[in-house]
Protein backbone atom coordinates (compact mmCIF):
# COMPACT_ATOMS: atom_id res chain seq x y z
CA UNK A 1 0.00 0.00 0.00
CA UNK A 2 1.41 3.17 -0.60
CA UNK A 3 1.28 6.32 1.58
CA UNK A 4 -2.25 7.49 0.77
CA UNK A 5 -3.70 4.17 1.24
CA UNK A 6 -4.65 3.61 -2.72
CA UNK A 7 -2.41 0.71 -4.22
CA UNK A 8 -3.29 -1.98 -0.87
CA UNK A 9 -4.76 -5.70 -2.61
CA UNK A 10 -6.68 -7.91 -0.87
CA UNK A 11 -6.23 -11.75 -1.32
CA UNK A 12 -8.49 -12.24 -4.21
CA UNK A 13 -7.56 -12.27 -7.28
CA UNK A 14 -8.53 -10.46 -10.64
CA UNK A 15 -9.12 -12.46 -13.38
CA UNK A 16 -9.97 -11.28 -16.55
CA UNK A 17 -13.15 -11.55 -17.66
CA UNK A 18 -14.70 -14.42 -19.95
CA UNK A 19 -16.67 -13.11 -23.29
CA UNK A 20 -20.44 -11.72 -22.44
CA UNK A 21 -20.09 -11.53 -18.73
CA UNK A 22 -19.79 -8.10 -17.99
CA UNK A 23 -23.29 -6.46 -18.82
CA UNK A 24 -23.24 -2.93 -20.38
CA UNK A 25 -26.39 -0.86 -19.30
CA UNK A 26 -28.53 0.67 -21.86
CA UNK A 27 -29.29 4.38 -21.88
CA UNK A 28 -32.00 3.82 -19.78
CA UNK A 29 -30.08 1.81 -17.17
CA UNK A 30 -30.96 -1.16 -17.64
CA UNK A 31 -29.05 -3.90 -19.73
CA UNK A 32 -30.46 -5.33 -23.22
CA UNK A 33 -29.65 -8.89 -22.91
CA UNK A 34 -29.58 -9.15 -18.63
CA UNK A 35 -32.26 -9.52 -16.42
CA UNK A 36 -34.38 -6.30 -16.18
CA UNK A 37 -35.56 -4.64 -12.87
CA UNK A 38 -38.89 -4.42 -12.85
CA UNK A 39 -40.46 -0.83 -12.33
CA UNK A 40 -42.29 -0.54 -9.12
CA UNK A 41 -45.48 -2.69 -8.49
CA UNK A 42 -43.99 -5.04 -10.64
CA UNK A 43 -42.83 -7.72 -8.57
CA UNK A 44 -42.57 -11.00 -9.32
CA UNK A 45 -41.49 -14.38 -7.72
CA UNK A 46 -38.07 -14.00 -6.65
CA UNK A 47 -35.90 -17.45 -7.12
CA UNK A 48 -32.63 -18.14 -5.44
CA UNK A 49 -29.46 -18.69 -7.78
CA UNK A 50 -26.84 -19.24 -5.24
CA UNK A 51 -27.43 -20.91 -1.35
CA UNK A 52 -24.82 -18.86 0.10
CA UNK A 53 -26.85 -15.49 -1.04
CA UNK A 54 -29.49 -16.12 1.16
CA UNK A 55 -32.12 -15.02 -1.43
CA UNK A 56 -35.87 -14.98 -1.58
CA UNK A 57 -38.66 -13.06 -0.80
CA UNK A 58 -40.44 -14.67 2.31
CA UNK A 59 -39.56 -16.81 4.96
CA UNK A 60 -41.50 -19.55 3.61
CA UNK A 61 -39.61 -19.38 0.61
CA UNK A 62 -36.40 -19.27 2.21
CA UNK A 63 -37.22 -21.72 4.73
CA UNK A 64 -38.69 -24.25 1.56
CA UNK A 65 -35.08 -23.34 -0.59
CA UNK A 66 -33.01 -24.36 2.48
CA UNK A 67 -34.41 -27.57 3.38
CA UNK A 68 -33.95 -28.80 -0.12
CA UNK A 69 -30.54 -27.88 0.59
CA UNK A 70 -30.17 -29.27 3.78
CA UNK A 71 -29.79 -26.58 5.64
CA UNK A 72 -31.83 -24.25 7.85
CA UNK A 73 -32.36 -20.37 7.39
CA UNK A 74 -30.98 -18.31 10.73
CA UNK A 75 -33.47 -15.96 12.47
CA UNK A 76 -33.28 -12.45 12.28
CA UNK A 77 -33.52 -10.39 15.49
CA UNK A 78 -31.45 -9.96 18.38
CA UNK A 79 -29.22 -12.60 17.06
CA UNK A 80 -28.25 -10.66 13.67
CA UNK A 81 -27.66 -11.81 10.51
CA UNK A 82 -26.51 -15.24 9.74
CA UNK A 83 -25.97 -16.96 6.01
CA UNK A 84 -24.95 -20.69 6.09
CA UNK A 85 -23.95 -23.24 4.06
CA UNK A 86 -24.69 -27.01 3.71
CA UNK A 87 -22.49 -27.64 6.01
CA UNK A 88 -23.64 -25.29 8.74
CA UNK A 89 -20.61 -23.25 8.45
CA UNK A 90 -20.53 -19.11 8.31
CA UNK A 91 -20.50 -17.66 4.70
CA UNK A 92 -18.70 -14.25 4.51
CA UNK A 93 -18.19 -14.19 0.69
CA UNK A 94 -20.12 -13.09 -2.36
CA UNK A 95 -20.31 -15.95 -5.15
CA UNK A 96 -17.99 -15.79 -8.09
CA UNK A 97 -19.36 -14.67 -10.70
CA UNK A 98 -21.82 -12.50 -9.17
CA UNK A 99 -24.64 -10.19 -10.34
CA UNK A 100 -25.06 -7.17 -8.73
CA UNK A 101 -27.70 -4.34 -9.12
CA UNK A 102 -26.25 -0.97 -8.85
CA UNK A 103 -28.54 2.15 -7.76
CA UNK A 104 -26.93 5.10 -8.97
CA UNK A 105 -27.75 9.32 -8.07
CA UNK A 106 -26.19 11.21 -11.11
CA UNK A 107 -27.29 13.68 -8.82
CA UNK A 108 -24.90 13.36 -5.77
CA UNK A 109 -22.01 15.28 -4.82
CA UNK A 110 -20.91 17.46 -7.06
CA UNK A 111 -23.36 15.73 -10.39
CA UNK A 112 -20.23 13.52 -11.70
CA UNK A 113 -21.48 9.73 -10.06
CA UNK A 114 -21.98 8.18 -13.54
CA UNK A 115 -19.06 9.12 -15.01
CA UNK A 116 -16.72 8.44 -11.81
CA UNK A 117 -18.82 4.93 -12.59
CA UNK A 118 -17.17 4.37 -15.90
CA UNK A 119 -13.59 5.68 -15.34
CA UNK A 120 -13.56 3.79 -11.89
CA UNK A 121 -15.49 1.03 -11.09
CA UNK A 122 -16.79 -0.81 -14.23
CA UNK A 123 -12.93 -1.67 -15.31
CA UNK A 124 -12.64 -2.97 -11.72
CA UNK A 125 -15.46 -4.75 -11.94
CA UNK A 126 -14.79 -5.83 -15.34
CA UNK A 127 -11.65 -8.22 -14.55
CA UNK A 128 -13.65 -9.65 -11.03
CA UNK A 129 -16.21 -10.92 -12.65
CA UNK A 130 -18.87 -8.93 -11.10
CA UNK A 131 -21.64 -8.42 -13.50
CA UNK A 132 -23.89 -5.35 -13.19
CA UNK A 133 -27.12 -3.83 -14.26
CA UNK A 134 -27.10 -0.25 -13.77
CA UNK A 135 -30.31 1.95 -12.54
CA UNK A 136 -30.36 5.50 -12.41
CA UNK A 137 -32.46 7.23 -9.30
CA UNK A 138 -34.53 10.12 -10.30
CA UNK A 139 -35.67 12.06 -7.55
CA UNK A 140 -35.65 11.82 -3.53
CA UNK A 141 -36.84 8.28 -2.16
CA UNK A 142 -36.86 6.55 -6.03
CA UNK A 143 -33.88 4.02 -4.48
CA UNK A 144 -36.59 3.25 -1.62
CA UNK A 145 -39.53 2.72 -4.01
CA UNK A 146 -37.08 0.36 -6.24
CA UNK A 147 -35.98 -1.99 -3.72
CA UNK A 148 -39.90 -2.21 -2.12
CA UNK A 149 -40.65 -3.71 -5.86
CA UNK A 150 -37.90 -5.57 -7.02
CA UNK A 151 -37.18 -9.10 -7.30
CA UNK A 152 -34.49 -9.11 -5.00
CA UNK A 153 -33.66 -13.38 -5.49
CA UNK A 154 -32.04 -11.96 -9.36
CA UNK A 155 -29.16 -10.38 -7.39
CA UNK A 156 -26.04 -11.35 -5.43
CA UNK A 157 -25.77 -7.63 -3.76
CA UNK A 158 -27.32 -4.25 -3.83
CA UNK A 159 -24.87 -1.81 -5.15
CA UNK A 160 -25.40 2.02 -4.28
CA UNK A 161 -23.65 4.43 -5.71
CA UNK A 162 -23.87 7.83 -4.27
CA UNK A 163 -23.67 9.53 -0.87
CA UNK A 164 -25.03 8.12 2.61
CA UNK A 165 -28.49 9.15 2.03
CA UNK A 166 -29.68 7.00 -0.81
CA UNK A 167 -28.19 3.48 1.41
CA UNK A 168 -30.74 4.83 3.94
CA UNK A 169 -33.63 4.57 1.69
CA UNK A 170 -32.63 1.89 0.66
CA UNK A 171 -32.44 0.05 3.96
CA UNK A 172 -35.76 1.46 5.03
CA UNK A 173 -37.22 0.14 1.71
CA UNK A 174 -35.85 -3.33 2.47
CA UNK A 175 -37.09 -2.92 6.17
CA UNK A 176 -41.06 -1.95 4.68
CA UNK A 177 -40.98 -4.91 2.33
CA UNK A 178 -43.78 -7.47 4.02
CA UNK A 179 -40.30 -10.10 3.36
CA UNK A 180 -38.52 -7.76 5.53
CA UNK A 181 -36.97 -10.41 7.44
CA UNK A 182 -35.46 -12.20 4.22
CA UNK A 183 -34.76 -8.48 2.44
CA UNK A 184 -32.68 -7.35 4.82
CA UNK A 185 -29.99 -9.75 4.50
CA UNK A 186 -29.31 -9.21 0.89
CA UNK A 187 -25.90 -7.97 1.17
CA UNK A 188 -25.18 -4.14 0.37
CA UNK A 189 -21.85 -2.44 -0.94
CA UNK A 190 -21.71 1.32 -1.08
CA UNK A 191 -19.67 3.06 -3.61
CA UNK A 192 -18.93 6.85 -2.28
CA UNK A 193 -20.04 9.39 -4.76
CA UNK A 194 -22.25 12.12 -2.62
CA UNK A 195 -20.66 14.58 -0.44
CA UNK A 196 -20.26 13.26 2.64
CA UNK A 197 -19.52 9.63 1.81
CA UNK A 198 -19.09 8.59 5.98
CA UNK A 199 -20.31 4.87 5.63
CA UNK A 200 -18.22 4.67 2.92
CA UNK A 201 -15.04 6.10 4.65
CA UNK A 202 -16.07 4.04 7.85
CA UNK A 203 -15.60 0.70 5.67
CA UNK A 204 -12.51 1.44 4.01
CA UNK A 205 -11.21 2.40 7.19
CA UNK A 206 -12.41 -0.55 8.73
CA UNK A 207 -11.08 -2.62 6.10
CA UNK A 208 -7.02 -1.44 6.89
CA UNK A 209 -7.11 1.46 3.91
CA UNK A 210 -5.33 4.60 4.89
CA UNK A 211 -7.48 7.94 4.99
CA UNK A 212 -8.56 8.90 1.32
CA UNK A 213 -11.56 10.90 -0.48
CA UNK A 214 -12.99 10.97 -3.59
CA UNK A 215 -11.44 8.88 -6.60
CA UNK A 216 -9.50 6.79 -4.05
CA UNK A 217 -12.23 6.30 -1.60
CA UNK A 218 -14.32 5.17 -4.76
CA UNK A 219 -11.41 2.54 -6.02
CA UNK A 220 -10.92 0.87 -2.38
CA UNK A 221 -14.53 0.22 -1.80
CA UNK A 222 -14.62 -0.83 -5.22
CA UNK A 223 -11.56 -3.46 -4.66
CA UNK A 224 -13.58 -4.20 -1.84
CA UNK A 225 -16.75 -5.56 -3.64
CA UNK A 226 -14.10 -7.46 -6.15
CA UNK A 227 -12.53 -9.02 -3.32
CA UNK A 228 -16.43 -9.92 -2.74
CA UNK A 229 -15.72 -10.14 1.44
CA UNK A 230 -18.84 -9.85 3.70
CA UNK A 231 -19.06 -7.58 7.01
CA UNK A 232 -21.87 -7.68 9.69
CA UNK A 233 -23.05 -4.19 10.69
CA UNK A 234 -25.21 -3.20 13.44
CA UNK A 235 -28.37 -1.30 12.47
CA UNK A 236 -30.05 1.69 14.59
CA UNK A 237 -33.64 1.46 15.72
CA UNK A 238 -35.31 4.74 15.92
CA UNK A 239 -39.27 5.33 17.40
CA UNK A 240 -40.02 9.11 16.84
CA UNK A 241 -42.96 10.73 18.80
CA UNK A 242 -45.12 10.86 15.83
CA UNK A 243 -45.20 6.95 15.54
CA UNK A 244 -42.79 7.05 12.92
CA UNK A 245 -40.19 4.57 13.38
CA UNK A 246 -36.95 4.93 11.34
CA UNK A 247 -33.92 2.38 10.67
CA UNK A 248 -30.25 4.06 11.07
CA UNK A 249 -26.99 2.67 9.07
CA UNK A 250 -24.90 5.65 10.23
CA UNK A 251 -25.71 8.61 12.37
CA UNK A 252 -28.43 10.60 14.30
CA UNK A 253 -27.34 14.62 14.68
CA UNK A 254 -29.05 17.29 16.80
CA UNK A 255 -27.94 20.96 16.89
CA UNK A 256 -24.77 22.06 15.80
CA UNK A 257 -23.88 18.80 13.09
CA UNK A 258 -27.46 18.64 11.91
CA UNK A 259 -27.19 22.24 11.06
CA UNK A 260 -24.40 21.95 9.35
CA UNK A 261 -25.34 19.04 6.99
CA UNK A 262 -28.97 20.41 6.27
CA UNK A 263 -27.90 23.73 5.70
CA UNK A 264 -25.10 23.21 3.28
CA UNK A 265 -27.17 21.28 0.95
CA UNK A 266 -27.34 24.54 -1.27
CA UNK A 267 -23.19 24.16 -1.63
CA UNK A 268 -23.94 20.49 -2.80
CA UNK A 269 -21.80 21.10 -6.13
CA UNK A 270 -18.72 21.79 -4.10
CA UNK A 271 -18.92 18.36 -2.61
CA UNK A 272 -17.64 18.35 0.76
CA UNK A 273 -16.24 21.78 1.11
CA UNK A 274 -19.70 22.43 1.85
CA UNK A 275 -19.17 21.25 5.25
CA UNK A 276 -16.44 23.34 5.65
CA UNK A 277 -18.39 26.71 4.67
CA UNK A 278 -21.27 25.65 6.15
CA UNK A 279 -19.15 25.03 9.63
CA UNK A 280 -17.91 28.30 9.36
CA UNK A 281 -21.44 30.26 8.77
CA UNK A 282 -22.98 28.09 11.66
CA UNK A 283 -20.24 28.97 14.07
CA UNK A 284 -21.17 32.83 12.93
CA UNK A 285 -24.16 32.36 14.44
CA UNK A 286 -23.75 29.67 17.20
CA UNK A 287 -26.77 28.04 18.58
CA UNK A 288 -27.81 26.27 21.68
CA UNK A 289 -30.90 24.37 22.19
CA UNK A 290 -32.79 22.76 25.25
CA UNK A 291 -33.35 19.18 25.69
CA UNK A 292 -33.36 16.30 27.55
CA UNK A 293 -30.87 13.49 27.35
CA UNK A 294 -30.87 9.68 28.12
CA UNK A 295 -28.79 6.57 27.72
CA UNK A 296 -28.41 3.24 28.48
CA UNK A 297 -24.61 2.98 29.09
CA UNK A 298 -22.60 -0.38 27.68
CA UNK A 299 -21.89 -2.15 31.31
CA UNK A 300 -24.99 -1.33 32.86
CA UNK A 301 -27.53 -3.52 29.92
CA UNK A 302 -29.67 -5.57 31.76
CA UNK A 303 -30.63 -8.86 29.98
CA UNK A 304 -34.55 -9.01 30.90
CA UNK A 305 -36.72 -6.77 28.82
CA UNK A 306 -38.65 -3.60 29.99
CA UNK A 307 -42.05 -4.64 31.19
CA UNK A 308 -44.21 -2.64 28.84
CA UNK A 309 -47.24 -3.56 26.80
CA UNK A 310 -46.41 -1.35 23.72
CA UNK A 311 -43.36 -3.97 23.01
CA UNK A 312 -46.20 -6.64 22.42
CA UNK A 313 -47.77 -4.23 19.83
CA UNK A 314 -47.24 -6.35 16.14
CA UNK A 315 -48.27 -3.03 13.88
CA UNK A 316 -44.97 -2.78 13.73
CA UNK A 317 -42.38 -3.96 11.37
CA UNK A 318 -38.67 -4.54 12.41
CA UNK A 319 -37.08 -5.84 15.38
CA UNK A 320 -38.21 -5.75 18.97
CA UNK A 321 -36.43 -2.94 20.85
CA UNK A 322 -36.35 -4.79 24.17
CA UNK A 323 -33.87 -1.82 25.63
CA UNK A 324 -36.81 0.77 24.91
CA UNK A 325 -40.16 1.41 26.77
CA UNK A 326 -42.94 4.01 25.50
CA UNK A 327 -42.09 7.56 24.68
CA UNK A 328 -44.35 8.53 27.17
CA UNK A 329 -43.35 6.34 30.05
CA UNK A 330 -40.30 7.32 31.65
CA UNK A 331 -36.71 5.63 30.90
CA UNK A 332 -35.65 2.79 32.99
CA UNK A 333 -33.89 3.45 36.48
CA UNK A 334 -30.56 1.86 34.94
CA UNK A 335 -30.49 4.66 32.56
CA UNK A 336 -28.42 7.38 32.85
CA UNK A 337 -30.05 11.24 32.88
CA UNK A 338 -27.73 13.70 32.02
CA UNK A 339 -28.20 16.51 34.14
CA UNK A 340 -27.43 19.32 31.92
CA UNK A 341 -30.41 20.49 29.21
CA UNK A 342 -28.20 22.90 27.22
CA UNK A 343 -26.91 21.48 24.44
CA UNK A 344 -24.54 22.67 21.10
CA UNK A 345 -25.07 19.33 19.57
CA UNK A 346 -25.59 15.68 19.87
CA UNK A 347 -24.53 12.74 18.23
CA UNK A 348 -25.48 8.97 17.96
CA UNK A 349 -22.61 7.45 15.64
CA UNK A 350 -22.19 3.63 14.22
CA UNK A 351 -19.33 4.23 12.96
CA UNK A 352 -15.81 5.44 12.98
CA UNK A 353 -16.55 8.20 10.15
CA UNK A 354 -18.80 11.38 10.00
CA UNK A 355 -17.66 12.24 6.68
CA UNK A 356 -14.50 10.75 4.23
CA UNK A 357 -12.84 13.56 6.10
CA UNK A 358 -13.92 13.33 9.40
CA UNK A 359 -12.58 10.60 11.72
CA UNK A 360 -15.27 11.32 14.41
CA UNK A 361 -15.00 8.02 16.41
CA UNK A 362 -11.19 7.10 16.72
CA UNK A 363 -11.27 5.29 19.53
CA UNK A 364 -11.89 2.37 17.75
CA UNK A 365 -14.41 0.04 16.72
CA UNK A 366 -17.47 -0.35 19.06
CA UNK A 367 -18.34 -4.14 19.86
CA UNK A 368 -21.30 -5.01 17.99
CA UNK A 369 -24.56 -3.84 19.80
CA UNK A 370 -23.03 -0.54 21.06
CA UNK A 371 -22.76 2.90 19.63
CA UNK A 372 -20.63 6.07 19.77
CA UNK A 373 -22.73 8.99 21.56
CA UNK A 374 -20.76 12.38 21.84
CA UNK A 375 -22.45 15.59 23.29
CA UNK A 376 -21.41 18.98 23.85
CA UNK A 377 -22.42 21.50 26.41
CA UNK A 378 -23.53 24.87 25.85
CA UNK A 379 -21.17 27.35 27.49
CA UNK A 380 -17.96 25.75 24.95
CA UNK A 381 -16.51 28.67 22.95
CA UNK A 382 -16.30 29.86 19.16
CA UNK A 383 -12.54 29.19 19.10
CA UNK A 384 -12.73 25.24 20.83
CA UNK A 385 -15.32 24.37 18.74
CA UNK A 386 -13.35 24.87 15.62
CA UNK A 387 -10.69 23.61 16.77
CA UNK A 388 -12.56 20.42 17.67
CA UNK A 389 -13.64 19.88 14.33
CA UNK A 390 -10.12 20.69 12.67
CA UNK A 391 -8.90 18.10 14.34
CA UNK A 392 -11.58 15.98 14.01
CA UNK A 393 -10.00 15.14 10.14
CA UNK A 394 -6.97 13.24 11.88
CA UNK A 395 -9.28 11.68 14.89
CA UNK A 396 -7.64 14.17 17.07
CA UNK A 397 -10.21 15.86 18.85
CA UNK A 398 -10.46 13.54 21.55
CA UNK A 399 -6.82 15.33 22.78
CA UNK A 400 -8.07 18.95 22.61
CA UNK A 401 -9.16 18.00 26.55
CA UNK A 402 -12.49 20.38 26.28
CA UNK A 403 -14.37 20.36 29.02
CA UNK A 404 -17.80 20.71 27.11
CA UNK A 405 -17.04 17.26 25.10
CA UNK A 406 -18.86 14.51 26.53
CA UNK A 407 -18.05 10.58 25.03
CA UNK A 408 -19.46 7.85 25.81
CA UNK A 409 -20.48 3.86 24.30
CA UNK A 410 -24.51 3.10 24.73
CA UNK A 411 -26.59 0.61 23.39
CA UNK A 412 -29.91 3.48 23.52
CA UNK A 413 -30.91 6.53 24.69
CA UNK A 414 -33.91 8.77 24.36
CA UNK A 415 -33.15 12.86 23.21
CA UNK A 416 -36.16 15.08 23.88
CA UNK A 417 -36.31 18.59 22.26
CA UNK A 418 -37.49 21.11 24.50
CA UNK A 419 -38.11 24.12 22.44
CA UNK A 420 -38.56 22.17 19.13
CA UNK A 421 -35.67 24.44 17.92
CA UNK A 422 -32.94 22.67 15.87
CA UNK A 423 -33.56 19.74 13.37
CA UNK A 424 -32.37 16.36 13.05
CA UNK A 425 -30.02 14.38 10.70
CA UNK A 426 -30.70 10.88 10.40
CA UNK A 427 -27.95 9.58 7.76
CA UNK A 428 -27.82 13.17 6.50
CA UNK A 429 -31.38 13.14 5.92
CA UNK A 430 -33.50 15.86 7.30
CA UNK A 431 -36.26 14.66 10.15
CA UNK A 432 -38.84 17.15 12.52
CA UNK A 433 -37.16 17.78 15.64
CA UNK A 434 -39.28 15.90 18.09
CA UNK A 435 -38.51 13.33 20.83
CA UNK A 436 -36.66 10.45 19.82
CA UNK A 437 -35.60 7.24 21.00
CA UNK A 438 -33.41 4.71 19.48
CA UNK A 439 -31.54 1.34 19.88
CA UNK A 440 -28.49 -0.84 18.00
CA UNK A 441 -29.04 -3.89 17.09
CA UNK A 442 -25.99 -5.94 16.13
CA UNK A 443 -25.05 -7.73 13.06
CA UNK A 444 -28.33 -7.02 11.45
CA UNK A 445 -27.25 -7.10 7.97
CA UNK A 446 -24.35 -8.07 5.51
CA UNK A 447 -22.61 -5.05 3.71
CA UNK A 448 -19.31 -5.86 1.58
CA UNK A 449 -16.23 -4.96 3.35
CA UNK A 450 -14.03 -6.30 5.99
CA UNK A 451 -10.23 -6.58 6.30
CA UNK A 452 -8.43 -6.92 3.45
CA UNK A 453 -6.45 -10.30 4.04
CA UNK A 454 -3.44 -10.84 2.99
CA UNK A 455 -2.24 -13.33 -0.23
CA UNK A 456 -1.34 -15.93 2.87
CA UNK A 457 -4.84 -16.14 4.20
CA UNK A 458 -7.49 -16.29 1.30
CA UNK A 459 -10.28 -18.48 3.04
CA UNK A 460 -13.08 -16.41 4.51
CA UNK A 461 -13.13 -15.49 7.95
CA UNK A 462 -15.41 -16.41 10.73
CA UNK A 463 -17.99 -13.63 11.73
CA UNK A 464 -16.76 -11.11 14.64
CA UNK A 465 -17.98 -13.43 18.03
CA UNK A 466 -20.35 -10.89 19.80
CA UNK A 467 -18.50 -11.13 23.29
CA UNK A 468 -18.67 -7.96 25.25
CA UNK A 469 -15.04 -6.45 25.33
CA UNK A 470 -13.86 -4.04 28.50
CA UNK A 471 -15.07 -0.65 27.93
CA UNK A 472 -14.29 2.62 29.55
CA UNK A 473 -16.65 4.24 32.05
CA UNK A 474 -20.08 4.74 31.58
CA UNK A 475 -19.21 8.64 31.10
CA UNK A 476 -16.02 10.12 30.07
CA UNK A 477 -15.41 13.89 29.82
CA UNK A 478 -12.65 14.61 27.57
Amino acid sequence: MDKRGRKASCSCPILPLGPGMLMEPAAEGNDTDAPKAQDPGNEGEPHSRHRDACLGSTDKELKAGATAEGSAPTELGTLGVQLTDPAGGSQSLLPRPCQVLVLLNPRGGKGKALKLFRSYVQPLLAQADVSFTLMLTERRNHARELVQAEELGRWDALVVMSGDGVMHEVVNGLMERPDWETAIRKPLCSLPAGSGNALAASLNHYAGYEQVTNEDLLTNCTRLLCCRRLAPMSLLSLHMASGLRVFSVLSLAWGFIADVDIESEKFRRLGEMRFTLGTILRLAALRTYQGRLAYLPVGQVVSKMPTSRALDRQDLQGPVDTHLVPLEEPVPSHWTVVPEQDFVLVLALLHSHLGSEMFAAPMGHREAGAMHLFYVRAGVSRAMLLRLFLAMEKGRHMECNCPYLVYVPVVAFRLEPRDGKGMFAVDGELMASETVQGQVHPNYFWMVGGHVESPSSPEPQPLPSQKPQQTPPPEEPL
